[in-house]
């Protein structure tokens, strides 16, 4: 593959696509060379060791951002986007967020660049059992890239076990009832996964919530209430004050009480 051609493909890439791609005599050696050369001319912009952007023409490489997600994608292929990544990607964030989370099998420390930071995690080890890496994942197109990202139920199951990641409780909802469905049935599956009484609870007050939304009937929000923690439970540990749901022993903040607007669907 021709220079420009790889460059028109892959906006950002890692020096080993770039070995494999342009196959340039020396080798790998050879294609440090080659890019030295795009990076002096301004065409390319270096974001982290091995990890390169190509810069549209007519901007300077210190003023160009490149595209978070596949910068990270760049940098762990194996990437699975999750939390307020995966509500970005899956079209439902309810607002922009410059920190970007994906599970990966290489651990490795978070990438700060101008604008954004990327978090590397590892894929969630339970108690019970290891949850599937494939389990409520779905492919995103993005620039003609396919990215891996949890799924809507997937994503709102760990958006409650981890609020901030999300960009909060707040933004996690807000972004949640977006969804264009949900399946319960794979929903209950990754509940079973963690198997953590906050988790059923946090479920339970949104699906009865939006029970209309989403077409929840009364005998699957039962079966959950059975797997409720016995007393209140904070759903965020540093929250002090907010509201208890009885029905699911669940402290909430109080900017999660406002009247409930149902879609037609």
């Amino acid at each position: 593959m021709k220079t420009p051609e790889f460059f028109a493909t892959h906006p950002v890439f890692s020096l080993n696509e770039a070995v494999e791609a342009l196959n340039p005599p020396g080798g790998r050696s050879g294609t440090v060379e080659r890019l030295k050369y795009y990076l002096k001319k301004g065409q390319l912009k270096l974001l982290s060791r091995g990890i390169y952007a190509v810069v549209p023409p007519g901007v300077k490489p210190q003023q160009f951002q490149p595209d978070p997600f596949l910068t990270a994608a760049a940098v762990r292929p194996d990437a699975v986007f999750s939390h307020h990544s995966a509500l970005e990607l899956l079209g439902a964030a309810h607002s922009i967020w410059n920190k970007f989370t994906l599970y990966t099998e290489k651990r490795r420390k978070p990438l700060h660049l101008e604008s954004f930071s990327i978090l590397f995690l590892r894929h969630p080890k339970l108690n019970n059992s290891n949850l599937p890496e494939s389990l409520g994942t779905q492919k995103v197109e993005r620039r003609g890239r396919l990215l891996r990202t949890t799924g809507p139920e997937r994503t709102l199951v760990e958006g409650f076990r981890r609020p901030s990641l999300a960009g909060g409780l707040e933004e996690l909802v807000e972004s949640a009832i977006g969804f264009p469905s949900l399946s319960l049935s794979l929903l209950e599956k990754v509940l079973f996964r963690y198997d953590t009484a906050i988790l059923w609870a946090a479920m339970g007050w949104f699906l009865e919530r939006y029970q209309k939304t989403f077409h929840v009937n009364d005998e699957y929000l039962e079966k959950i209430e059975t797997r409720c923690p016995r007393s209140p439970q904070y759903l965020e540990r540093s929250l002090r004050g907010g509201w208890l749901v009885s029905r699911w022993n669940l402290i909430l903040p109080i900017a999660l009480k406002r009247p409930v607007e149902y879609d037609e669907r």
